[in-house]
């Protein structure tokens, strides 16, 4: 079968890459387009598997075979990518169970008489992973635990330097490094598959990638505090890019359920996920390493705030992970994913209970507070945008409105703080008072109001 130009530029493209060592980076034009499937059959499941490929028009050699037990045949043949699942699901309809042996390879390319065709009947079909490829997949992003702790330690000073420095190009490049989507996605596909050793692990080494995130920004911190290289009377909270993790909002919420159902969606691809883990260690990382610095500088408000934005984004990460991939149809096997056999619920353990007692604990007290936050934030924003449109203040524009925990740790006490843009010289100093009394009104407390202005010039265009 003669290839096509494009794939024929395809692959040259992937070669040169592979050349260059770009691999971490190639697209997903580089990834292989083709499957090469085994499948050992028994002689009675022969003449049913032979016709179900004739009927696919899929060309396949036989290879005679023998297992420890019975004699049988061993099957292979070349499939697109996304017709993997479909044509499993039709051998497994006669006869071929989730228990017989399967391996699923990569190949560079394929010749057969039926090959194009297959490719343009798949071409346009979105056809997820199969769910042993999924788990293999997964299993590739895993780094052993003492690589693991490096990336995250190294990209956590990054980031509590970019952090310090306010500087967005620096954190961007921290989150490049981080590894934590391996065990974020492995932890979803575990749930998904029933896997209970790969949920452990994963939920393992998300835990001890924040642990060491959190220590490893302090251990810096502290070391440039103590060195003189940060002003010892540093104010965390005023930093630009700390300012914005002080709590949870309806954006970080957003931004946790979108990161990891890309990430997810991303994972039963046929390309690679590197550049969605960025999207991952975006919304953990430097909420990580704003925990760190805040305790080294006493600010333990800002140390909380942050801290339930770190628990409640991992949440809603490995939530959106979870519904993404039970909504794109993957399912536990009737068998257990460890040993291959029906085995019995997992034994309830004191450790065990404990464990799942402290989990549900955090997890509601995150979700509790992360409740209240978003409610008094919706409540404070509208406060503001009604005062601001009275007709006394109609050359005054909102331009944000942040609020935040204040004073001392468990102290329900908050500020709001208002940015405003005005075109004049003109003073307002009651608005910050009438905008306090709108808050009140609304939700019965009475947080400090702080009011910025900004202020621009209008050149309009002169008449003709």
């Amino acid at each position: 079968m003669k290839r096509s130009g494009k794939e024929e530029r395809d692959e040259g493209e992937c070669y040169a890459k592979r050349k260059t060592g770009l691999n971490a980076f190639v697209s997903v034009s580089c990834y292989a387009f083709v499957r090469l499937v085994h499948v050992f059959i028994s002689e009675e499941q022969k003449e049913a598997v032979f016709k179900a490929l004739e009927e696919g028009e899929i060309e396949y050699v036989v290879v005679s075979a023998s297992s420890a037990a019975t004699g049988g045949t061993l099957v292979e043949f070349p499939l697109p990518t996304d017709g993997v699942n479909d044509v499993l699901d039709s051998l497994r309809e006669v006869g071929v169970d989730e228990n017989s042996y399967v391996v699923v390879g990569s190949a560079e390319t394929a010749t057969t008489g039926t090959m194009e065709r297959l490719q343009n009947r798949y071409a346009s079909d979105f056809s997820p992973l199969a769910t042993a490829e999924l788990r293999s997949k997964s299993r590739d992003m895993s780094y052993d635990l003492y690589s693991f702790v490096w990336l995250v330690a190294v990209s956590a000073i990054i980031a509590a330097g970019g952090l310090l420095v306010d500087s967005p190009a620096v954190i961007v490049g921290s989150m490049v490094i981080a590894p934590l989507v391996g065990p974020v996605l492995t932890t979803g596909v575990g749930v998904v598959t029933d896997d209970r050793k790969m949920i452990s692990d994963s939920i393992q080494l998300q835990a001890v990638g924040l642990v060491v995130a959190i220590v490893t920004s302090a251990v810096f911190s502290l070391f440039l505090r103590v060195t003189g290289f940060a002003p010892a009377g540093l104010a965390v909270s005023s930093i630009e890019l700390v300012s914005v993790r002080l709590a949870p909002t309806m954006i970080t919420v957003a931004i946790g359920l979108g990161a990891g159902s890309a990430a997810a969606f991303a994972l039963t691809t046929k390309g690679p996920t590197a550049l969605v883990g960025v999207m991952i260690a975006a919304a953990l990382l430097p909420a990580a390493a704003t925990v760190g610095i805040a305790l080294v500088w006493g600010a333990l408000i800002v140390a909380l705030g942050s801290s339930i934005l770190l628990a409640m984004t991992l949440i809603f990460i490995n939530v959106a992970v979870i519904a993404t991939l039970r909504y794109l149809g993957y399912r536990p096997d009737e068998r257990d994913s460890d040993s291959g056999e029906v085995g019995p619920p997992p034994s309830w353990t004191a450790p065990r209970f404990a464990a799942v007692a402290l989990l549900a604990l955090v997890v509601t007290g995150a979700l509790a507070g992360t409740f209240v936050q978003l409610s008094f934030e919706r409540e404070a924003t509208t406060s503001v945008e009604e005062v601001i449109d009275r007709p006394a203040y109609d050359e005054l524009e909102v331009v944000a409105v942040r609020t935040q925990y204040d004073g001392r740790p468990f102290d329900s006490s908050r500020t709001v703080t208002v940015m405003l843009s005005k075109s004049s010289d003109r003073t307002y100093p009651a608005v910050a008072e009438r905008i306090q009394q709108r808050v009140v009104s609304r939700t019965g407390q009475e947080p400090e109001v702080r009011v910025r202005f900004q202020e621009y010039q209008v050149a309009s265009p002169r008449p003709d």
